[in-house]
């Protein structure tokens, strides 16, 4: 496969990328007028007409993720190893159900979790399984955790519990838990949101009190979810003293980093992320920055039987001759049939190195500090505090719903609202390879500029 000719047309659909809107304009009906007009699916078309077409839309059609002033949720520009990497997977479709179907796509997916499990500092015997995404880990590890804390749940379920299962998080986390507290059946009540401190971490005290209180109530606390890189603010929460809770508690100890555990790579940033080595089980996502496409979510669990015993299953139509100790992915995760998912991390890995994605991150970590002081020089206040390249910010009597509303209409940045605290403010993440020192101090300027002319403070 020729790399060069992909990197010319990838190429040209960056500048077009970079030089178009942010931010599209077109109605639902448009766009539904314009594929039943066309795609009647009675007749065959030419192929070449049916990608050109698809390539406008999505051109036209959608928010730009990849732009460089998309400082938006985590969809950094995709790199050419990763695009190349997506397109062998698709020709040679590998089923990574069990290693005898695809015994070298699963190895290499061994090869790339096992050199990541390494950077966590996990065990060498600890368990890494690619997933679709953050929610998947998320999920699995609320199974995981279960599983250890109940045996009777495998078999007979959460009604088997002669005490209601508690799981311990603040508000910073991730909104999906609510849907997998539902999903695995203990509730969205099982949630206990633990209190912050001034700078929106967990509180280790009101943790500790809470959990003493659940038990003496008859519940049964089993699971306390830290937030390494909250997606709103991008908080780290303390996990050592997280750590040190669940151990003297008993408590599985999840950390979900799944956009935050990336700073792991950087020399600079690996030590706000001190504790991530105590946990039961880590979250941390590819697609969110490390310039790879979704999805390519990842879960790490310090103990492999237990999550053996979460996922097994006995087959009689997968049967092959196999030599020495191997590892079948549906025997060991939620996912039964499963793509190649990790080969466009190890391409990634292979094509730019540990150094190559350390100046990668911290460059744009860089860049949010530069957006930070830009913005508290211009009179704008900073409210949130992370070493990630995420910041929440506002005015004094600033109305952010028009404000955005500005911003979206010039085409100058996606950014997002975000509630911090109390407050509703302006939020926006450095996550894209291809954002440069000229595109902050351009945003800066044009938000300075709304907020004046405008009178929106």
């Amino acid at each position: 496969m020729n790399s060069q000719v992909l990197d010319r047309e990838l190429g040209v659909v960056r500048e077009a990328i970079a030089y178009g809107r942010i931010y599209p304009e077109v109605s639902v009906d448009e766009i539904r007028l314009h594929l039943t007009s066309r795609y009647h699916f009675q007749n065959p078309m030419p192929l070449d007409e049916v990608a050109t077409d698809v390539e406008d839309m999505m051109r036209k059609w959608q928010v730009q993720v990849t732009h460089p002033r998309y400082f938006g949720l985590f969809n950094p520009n995709v790199a050419l190893a990763a695009v190349l990497a997506e397109t062998l997977v698709a020709m040679y479709n590998p089923q990574l159900a069990n290693w005898r179907t695809s015994p070298a796509a699963n190895e290499i997916e061994r090869h790339t979790l096992g050199w990541l499990a390494a950077k966590l500092n996990l065990p060498t015997e600890s368990f890494a399984i690619f997933t679709s995404g953050g929610s998947e880990a998320n999920l699995t590890a609320i199974i995981g955790a279960l599983t250890r804390a109940f045996p009777e749940y495998g078999e007979c379920g959460i009604r088997s519990l002669d005490k209601a299962p508690v799981i311990y998080l603040s508000a910073e986390a991730h909104n999906g838990y609510a849907k997998l507290a539902h999903i695995v059946g203990i509730g969205r009540r099982a949630l206990r949101t633990v209190p912050t401190d001034a700078r929106f971490r967990m509180d280790i005290d009101a943790l500790r009190e809470l959990i003493a209180e659940d038990r003496g109530n008859g519940y049964a606390p089993f699971m306390v979810v830290g937030t390494a890189g909250a997606t709103g603010t991008g908080v780290i929460d303390p996990l050592l003293e997280i750590a040190e809770v669940c151990r003297d508690s008993g408590l599985w100890f999840h950390v979900d980093a799944a956009w935050g555990g990336t700073a792991i790579l950087s020399p600079k940033l690996k030590h706000c992320l001190a504790g991530i080595e105590h946990a039961d089980s880590v979250t941390w996502d590819a697609h969110k920055w490390l310039s790879v496409p979704m999805g390519s979510g990842m879960f790490f669990c310090r103990d492999r039987a237990n999550m053996t015993q979460a996922f097994r299953t006995s087959i009689t139509y997968m049967q092959g001759e196999q030599q020495g100790p191997v590892f079948d992915p549906l025997t060991h995760s939620i996912q039964w049939s499963r793509r190649f998912i990790g080969l466009k991390l190890f391409m990634m890995l292979a094509e730019r190195g540990e150094q190559g994605y350390a100046e990668m991150i911290e460059r744009q970590a860089a860049l949010g500090d530069e957006l930070r002081n830009l913005l508290a020089s211009s009179g704008w206040l900073i409210l949130n505090d992370t070493p990630l390249p995420l910041v929440c910010f506002t005015r004094a009597g600033l109305d952010v719903p028009r404000f955005l509303d500005c911003v979206r209409e010039r085409q100058i940045a996606w950014l997002s609202p975000v509630r911090v605290g109390e407050t509703i403010a302006v939020r926006a993440c450095i996550t894209n390879f291809s954002t440069t020192e000229n595109d902050v101090r351009y945003v800066v300027d044009a938000m300075n500029q709304i907020a004046c002319q405008h009178s929106l403070v």
